[in-house]
């Protein structure tokens, strides 16, 4: 089904296409309201739902309880620092051959993945050792 262009739609697509830090939708909601004051949280929201379920970004769920929005929907892995919450990008050589395997160990058709690594980030690590200190 085809979609009617929107410029909100496409300002909060761009909003996530510059970033890495995988933002919320409050954060993007509040970011793009700093150029474009008009948009409602709603007008986000709905945009943010409708992207994503077109495949056109990722809806990232890492057990804050939150969505989390990513523009880059190539196959990648992701990380979630379990102090600060931060989640990045972690591009792994070994996702196509662990997606492979994945396949021939199921009966069934894997269309897509999606894969979380917790743990301290540099950030958190470094604050933690300097706190033992």
């Amino acid at each position: 089904m085809a979609v009617k262009y929107s410029r909100q739609r496409q300002y909060i697509y761009n909003f996530l296409m510059n970033r890495k830090d995988h933002p919320t939708a409050d954060v993007v909601y509040q970011n793009v309201r700093q150029e474009h004051p008009n948009i409602s949280l709603g007008t986000v929201y709905r945009n943010l739902t409708l992207l994503a379920d077109r495949g056109e970004i990722l809806r990232l769920q890492v057990g804050d309880g939150v969505d989390h929005f990513d523009a880059d929907t190539s196959l990648h892995c992701h990380f979630v620092c379990s102090d600060c919450g931060g989640v990045s990008d972690l591009k792994l050589d070994c996702v196509d051959e662990m997606l492979n395997k994945a396949q021939d160990c199921f009966a069934g058709r894997i269309e897509r993945q999606s894969t979380y690594f917790y743990g301290l980030c540099g950030k958190c690590l470094d604050k933690a050792s300097k706190n033992r200190e």
